[in-house]
Parts: structure tokens; sequence; C-alpha cells
């Protein structure tokens, strides 16, 4: 009587194949597509197992770039932006090309330096219906748009808003050389711009809420 054939195994690692990197469930990974005229797709690692034949499979849960969404890239969708979707699927080991990092967005604007494998999530994605978690999100601005950190902007020394320089009728250059910014609703007869430390960061953590537009 022929013995059963050994099942499917769980494996703690898996060293990305040509490389030393190591990844482990909870890691996220760069993942090679079937067009090679794309960027690596992106996932979280789930599960690592092997089969009877040591074939190595991974189970992953999807990131989805804004221009794969339903409503396509936006303006305030910054080019590092990723939504965590419910798409989980399960692929050979060998299409992970290599390992990146997913911040949370509040994370994300504090880096000092941005490399090649640093990305960030503030949504989940739900794939079949299009639709978002959170629903509603932070705007700033006279043109009340979520924050892009790859887009400048100045904060109001009066309301604590922030600004687009464009939105105020000011060039990127000339916002970058300004210390202090009192927007139009706030400044007065009185005001006079004056210099004086820098502006704060970015516009992470504040702001006026509104519902998110649906995507189309």
């Amino acid at each position: 009587m022929a013995k059963p054939r050994p099942g499917k195994k769980d494996l703690d690692a898996y060293t990305i194949r040509g490389t030393t990197k190591v990844v482990r469930a909870g890691d996220c990974v760069l993942m090679r597509p079937s067009d090679t005229g794309k960027p690596p797709y992106v996932a979280r690692i789930e599960k690592i197992e092997a089969d009877n034949r040591n074939n190595i499979k991974v189970r992953v849960r999807w990131y989805y770039r804004p221009e794969e969404s339903i409503g396509g890239r936006r303006q305030f969708h910054g080019a590092k932006e990723l939504f965590l979707s419910d798409h989980y699927d399960v692929q050979s080991a060998h299409t992970i090309e290599g390992k990146c990092t997913v911040h949370s967005f509040k994370n994300y604007t504090k880096l000092e330096n941005v490399g090649a494998e640093d990305y960030y999530c503030r949504f989940e994605y739900k794939a079949a219906t299009g639709g978002f978690t959170p629903d509603r999100v932070a705007v700033y601005c006279k043109c009340e748009m979520p924050y892009n950190p790859d887009d400048l902007m100045v904060q109001c020394e009066g309301c604590k808003d922030w600004y687009h320089p464009a939105c105020v009728g000011m060039t990127i250059e000339e916002a970058k050389k300004l210390d202090r910014f009192v927007c139009s609703e706030c400044s007065s007869d009185d005001d006079v711009k004056k210099p004086l430390t820098a502006f704060s960061a970015s516009p992470a953590a504040d702001g006026k809420v509104e519902p998110k537009r649906r995507k189309r």
C-alpha cells in the first residue's frame, strides 16, 4: 500500500533568490509583474509554505497603487502612496524581487530621506467595490484637498491651516524663501511679513475633516 504523500508545511522564513535578504510573514515585498514594463507589485506576506516537492509559495495581501484602483490616481495621491487591499493571493516565492517598507502616513511624513523602497499607506481598499477605509480624511487649503506629501505647503500663523503656494498666489520658489505666512483671512493692514525660523514640516496630523469623495 502506497504511503500518503506529505502535505504542505509552513515555513518561518524565505531567502529571496539571488540575494541574502530574508523575508518573513508580516514583511512587505516587491513582486515581479507579468508585464515587464510595469513597476513591481507590492504585497504583504501573510504566510510562507512549501509543498511536498519543496515548491515554496507565499500567501500575500496586495497593495494597490492609486492608478490600479477603480477611481484612478487623483491630485492628492503621492508618488509613493499605496492602498492596502482586501485582495489575497498565492504566488510562487520566486516572483519576490526584494523587500520594501510600507510606512504609516504619519511616519512617512517624518522621514528625512525617502528611499526607493519606502512607501506609505493611509487607506484600506475594497477591490470589488472601490470603497475606502477611512472614508473621511483631513483636507487643507482653499482647494480643500487631502495632503499630498510630495507637494510643498505653507502654514498660516493665524488659523494654522495649510495652503498650496499656487492657491495663495505664490510660486514654489517664493514660498521656499518665505519664513512667515499669514493667509488673506487672517492678515490685517498692520500685519507685516517678517522672517522667523521656518515652516513646520507638514500638515500630517491636523486639519479640517470632510467626507472623502467617492471614486468614479
